[in-house]
């Protein structure tokens, strides 16, 4: 999907508080998951050397055993993993996406909205930005896999959304979203447009606006600069058997 690939920040703005204990994440993971549910939850291996420090966990539970890291700073949930067959799909695109945006809201990172999805073995793995206002920022990312059999979240990863999360000041708009269509290929036609945040090879983030639309048969994003009318990236839109992708 969209930006999924996620920039590694020096400066993780999501990782907020201070170092935590093993001790202390251990409790951050009995909280995350239902405690009725955790049967056991054993600690596996302190990994210092990931992109974020993190307490790694094994959680036994009826259904079988659930992964997950806490983040040395702040607990922060870093992933989530459990793995099972899922024989048949019975739910909808949509329903998962529904299923997955409450599970985030619940686990308290509310205001995500799906954007680009992939399946495999009848499991899909959904790409959430963060929604501020109508503002997509695609850079606060987080991914959810649900079995598509009943709907079970078999995982998240919150690393896009740890490296970039803060509040932002976003810029004014010098041109306007009218304006900023005549900067757009004639022979597109426009199906979606809204704002966006997206990162860039340099760790930055632009304002853009974002504009969904056609030429022919293929489908495309294109970002055009708010400040300076600049195209700033065109993404094609890949819709397969497997998912909505993006290159």
């Amino acid at each position: 999907g969209a930006y999924s690939d996620h920039i590694n920040k020096k400066e993780k703005l999501g990782l907020t508080g201070r170092d935590i204990t093993e001790e202390e994440a251990l409790e951050k993971v009995i909280e995350f998951f239902d405690e009725e549910d955790s049967k056991e939850v054993k600690f596996n291996a302190y990994l210092e050397n990931a992109n974020i420090p993190s307490y790694d966990f094994i959680i036994k539970t009826d259904k079988g055993n659930y992964s997950a890291m806490i983040s040395k700073k702040g607990g922060h949930i870093v992933e989530t993993s459990f793995d099972r067959d899922v024989e048949e799909e019975k739910i909808s695109q949509e329903q998962a996406n529904e299923i997955g945006k409450a599970y985030l809201a619940d686990k308290g990172f509310p205001n995500m909205k799906e954007t680009y999805f992939i399946k495999q073995g009848n499991i899909v793995t959904i790409n959430y930005a963060y929604n501020d206002n109508g503002i997509i920022i695609y850079p606060d990312l987080i991914k959810v896999r649900i079995a598509l059999d009943n709907g079970e979240v078999m995982g998240i990863e919150t690393t896009g959304y740890l490296n970039s999360h803060t509040d932002r000041k976003y810029v004014e708009p010098i041109i306007s979203i009218n304006e900023a269509r005549n900067h757009l290929n004639t022979k597109l036609e426009i199906l979606a447009e809204n704002m966006a945040i997206i990162p860039t090879e340099w760790k930055t983030e632009i304002n853009c606006y974002e504009f969904k639309g056609k030429v022919e048969d293929k489908e495309f994003l294109v970002y055009i600069n708010v400040e300076t009318g600049e195209e700033e990236d065109i993404l094609v839109i890949l819709e397969t058997p497997g998912g909505t992708l993006t290159v």
